[in-house]
């Protein structure tokens, strides 16, 4: 009798997305998200592949992550993380996933507040309720990429916008 592959890193692309395809939560759709992203970061594969290796990653990470603030935080901010990336060494598209200024609306969507509120905020953040600390950890959080997109941008009140919250998250806990 032979025993199931549990490797999933061993698996095709193929074979991965009908897996996915029953899944709607649980730590097997992380698993998912982790090889895809491998294959992403470390495949020598054409560039089409590594781009759907990319969208199964975030499939992945769509479904795996609840509704709770952090658990939606954490999910925006690994997609932010893959997007950059194959911007950055995969190229731009047409597609939204990899269109920097897609990207960049996406990331200004994701904060709820503006970049000097934060930062007024922030200064004295160690006196804040857990809450605020926490929001303004979770903007931090969502910032991660943008030094990496922002060269990826055109001029314009976008890119501004986000070099005046990568000013900011330096100061945010």
């Amino acid at each position: 009798m032979d025993e199931p592959n549990l490797n999933l890193s061993s698996w095709s692309i193929e074979s991965l997305e009908t897996h996915m395809v029953g899944l709607q939560c649980g730590q097997e759709l992380e698993r998912i998200r982790t090889v895809a992203q491998s294959h992403v970061y470390r495949s020598v594969q054409s560039r089409d592949v590594r781009l759907r290796w990319a969208k199964l990653s975030l499939a992945a990470n769509g479904r795996f992550h609840g509704d709770g603030l952090w658990e939606q935080a954490r999910m925006r901010r690994q997609e932010f993380a893959l997007r950059t990336w194959v911007i950055e060494h995969l190229g731009t598209d047409v597609d939204p996933d990899w269109n920097p200024e897609a990207l960049a609306n996406d990331t200004l969507a994701a904060l709820s507040l503006e970049p000097r509120r934060a930062e007024s905020v922030a200064a004295g953040w160690r006196d804040l309720p857990i809450e605020q600390i926490g929001d303004l950890r979770r903007h931090k959080n969502l910032t991660a990429h943008i030094d990496r997109l922002m060269p990826s941008l055109p001029s314009g009140p976008i890119k501004d916008q986000l070099a005046s919250w990568a000013s900011v998250r330096r100061h945010l806990p």
